[in-house]
């Protein structure tokens, strides 16, 4: 295995609600033109590319991709719920890493139908039973409230049982993500809202109110990942590559513990952040910017803690001090995050990637973090995948 993964180039398109967006093979073939473009590169140079969608038939990324081109390479359709497009990232970096390839495409793209999440089959069992049978045996199951709010809902309610974290706290990350979005032309919600505006939202379920849940989203983003060799060989300016990266999946302690918290991946992340720093040399404290997977305000408060950006029941007084902004120890979710970019579940990962790409190149424009040189980003999908991914920006070539 190589030591460093290059990212080549990088693209993603505006986000939009649903129903007032493209095709999906509209979505996924505009996203991977802009990767090509922004690395200068052809298709013709793609050895391999992995597609990630949640909402689709069988072989959606190639028909998402055919429009660029009929070259006969490897193309790998990946599902992995909202962890989709980092496990598309994972895959293509694998292959890069091992020399299986030079030059590998992912892509992921969503088309969702406006509402909350909910499942398409019902003929057969639902791959998140178990957590859904745990989440009822510690807290109930309430008819009236979306599955995944009580999930992650029911996470803040056993923080604030533990730490005794207020409801006005998990408010405050709602009105930072808008604060970032403003800035994101990329973003679907892009107005400011006040603390008192996301407090009296309706209320969903626990401390979420509605403008603490990320909408239903239509989108798709792409990266061109390659090695030194070929950067070099193909005059590759981009001057990102990832360090290190690592992918989880749930632990006993998700079931066992008692603990809404871990059902909804706290150990996920935990372990694939550790397994990260470890793998790169860099710690919590080494970061400048940050994606996480702020599904809902509470999921980004349990990640500055799992994540190590922050210690455990501290995550209250990292909000509170504005250490995740601008002026703060770490800038968290420039792009506005899950909750103000949109979260089409396939392309979120990559989006991540593009957002993160652009900032330590310099070219995030307003929302620029300044003298950006690590980027840490945090996928999470409850089933359930974790994905943790380092870049860092080498020494220009």
């Amino acid at each position: 295995m190589v030591e460093k993964v290059r990212i080549a180039g990088v693209g993603m398109i505006p986000f939009t609600k649903p129903g007032t967006g493209e095709t999906y093979p509209v979505m996924a073939e505009r996203a991977a033109r802009a990767a090509l473009d922004d690395a200068g590169l052809s298709y013709e140079c793609v050895q391999q590319a992995c597609a990630g969608y949640v909402y689709g038939d069988s072989t959606a990324g190639q028909a998402g991709l055919y429009s660029l081109g009929l070259s006969g390479i490897p193309v790998v359709n990946v599902n992995n719920n909202c962890a989709t497009g980092s496990s598309a990232l994972w895959l293509a970096r694998q292959a890069v890493a091992s020399g299986a390839a030079d030059c590998v495409l992912a892509v992921g793209f969503e088309q969702m139908r406006p509402g909350a999440l909910a499942g398409v089959w019902d003929d057969r069992p639902d791959p998140l039973r178990r957590f859904l049978d745990r989440m009822t045996e510690l807290q109930g199951f309430d008819e009236r409230a979306p599955v995944a709010a009580q999930l992650f809902g029911g996470a803040g309610v056993a923080h604030t049982a533990v730490h005794g974290t207020d409801p006005a706290t998990f408010a405050k990350i709602a009105v930072k993500a808008r604060r970032h979005a403003a800035a994101n032309p990329y973003a679907v919600f892009r107005t400011p809202v006040t603390e008192a505006e996301v407090l009296a939202s309706p209320r969903v379920y626990g401390p979420l109110t509605r403008l603490q849940c990320c909408p239903p989203t239509c989108g798709a983003a792409a990266a061109v990942l390659c090695s030194d060799d070929f950067a070099r060989r193909h005059a590759v300016a981009s001057p990102v590559v990832i360090r290190a990266q690592a992918m989880t999946s749930d632990s006993p302690g998700t079931f066992d513990s008692g603990d809404m918290r871990r059902v909804v991946g706290y150990e996920m992340t935990r372990e694939a952040a550790q397994q990260v720093y470890e793998a790169s040399g860099y710690g919590p404290e080494d970061i400048d910017v940050v994606e996480l997977h702020d599904c809902f305000t509470v999921n980004e408060l349990l990640s500055y803690e799992a994540l190590g950006l922050t210690p455990e029941g501290a995550g209250e007084k990292f909000v509170l001090d504005g250490d995740n902004t601008y002026g703060g120890r770490v800038v968290v979710n420039p792009s506005g995050g899950l909750l103000s970019k949109g979260h089409p579940l396939g392309a979120t990962g990559l989006a991540q990637c593009a957002e993160l790409v652009w900032q330590l190149r310099g070219q995030a424009e307003a929302r620029q973090v300044e003298g950006a040189k690590t980027a840490l980003q945090h996928n999470i999908g409850l089933g359930g995948a974790c994905v943790v991914t380092l870049y860092e920006k080498a020494a220009e070539r």
